[in-house]
């Protein structure tokens, strides 16, 4: 199986990721495909040939194989590699659905194509759901179809058209094994990693909604305090100034003063009513 235009499409998924999504699909790229492209394929190599019974029965050794790997190991591995990394390219889909709509309207809709907002935040993280999904079914199907993740080196079968109970062995056990814990210490990292990247997503995305609809509110009721406050300092100014004269000063100084301390009192006052207006509507 080539897996070149595989490998392609995940590499345009990765300039949409996140810095975890990135970590994601280097972990899917080196501890599952490369090791499945460059090792795992070999070891599983004719294994119903090197399914070997002591006895000669026609038909026993096929039927025993079918019932203790109804399906391939190294195929369900290949399998669990393509349906996790299918919902990647939904983000992919949705990009391109963006840049086609801006060529059809001949116009720019979006800042940016790739930017993660809107849509394409929910397309991302329906992706995400997906792929824990697919991680934990295929985690699943794996323990139940081969009664735990292990490889015995010998197994006993009374299968029909077995005469009776036959023993049964499975070629590289060790070496299986060790593949298959592979897979499942891969599987738990990247559920881990999705986790980890669904919930910083929502938990980025939700601070961002409520900072920019308190932000408004929060900021208008600071800036109101702060005029309350220089209103209350205006309007003590102008008895300081007839209690305690500033001597040295000329009196003609003094008076632009307190006209221009009368002026900003009320220019205050007119931006505390209209910030009462505006935080009752926020």
């Amino acid at each position: 199986m080539s897996w070149g235009f595989f490998r392609d499409i995940l590499s345009g998924v990765n300039k949409y990721s996140t810095g975890i999504g990135r970590i994601w699909l280097a972990i899917v790229f080196i501890f599952r495909l490369l090791v499945y492209v460059v090792a795992a394929e070999h070891v599983w190599k004719d294994e119903l040939k090197e399914f070997e019974c002591n006895i000669r029965q026609p038909g026993c050794e096929n039927v025993c194989f079918d019932h203790f790997f109804p399906v391939s190991q190294v195929r369900l591995w290949a399998l669990q590699l393509i349906m996790v990394s299918t919902p990647s390219l939904l983000v992919v889909l949705h990009v391109a659905y963006r840049e086609n709509r801006e060529k059809r309207h001949r116009k720019k809709l979006y800042k940016n194509t790739g930017s993660m907002d809107g849509g394409l935040l929910c397309t991302y993280l329906i992706s995400l759901i997906c792929k824990t999904g697919f991680e934990i079914g295929f985690l699943f199907l794996f323990y139940n179809l081969y009664g735990g993740f292990n490889v015995p080196r010998l197994v006993k079968c009374d299968m029909t058209p077995c005469p009776n109970i036959v023993d049964c062995y499975i070629s590289k056990p060790t070496e299986k094994k060790v593949f298959l814990y592979i897979v499942v210490v891969t599987s738990c990292l990247c559920i881990v990693l999705n986790i980890i990247e669904l919930s910083y997503l929502v938990l980025k995305y939700s601070i961002k909604c409520c900072f920019r609809k308190h932000f408004l509110a929060t900021f208008l009721r600071y800036i109101y305090s702060c005029i309350v406050c220089a209103r209350k300092v205006l309007v003590a100014l102008p008895p300081f100034y007839i209690l305690f004269p500033l001597r040295g000063l000329p009196r003609q100084h003094v008076l632009h003063t307190l006209d221009g301390i009368s002026e900003f009192r009320g220019l205050c006052d007119q931006i505390q009513n209209l910030l009462q207006h505006r935080i009752i509507e926020s």
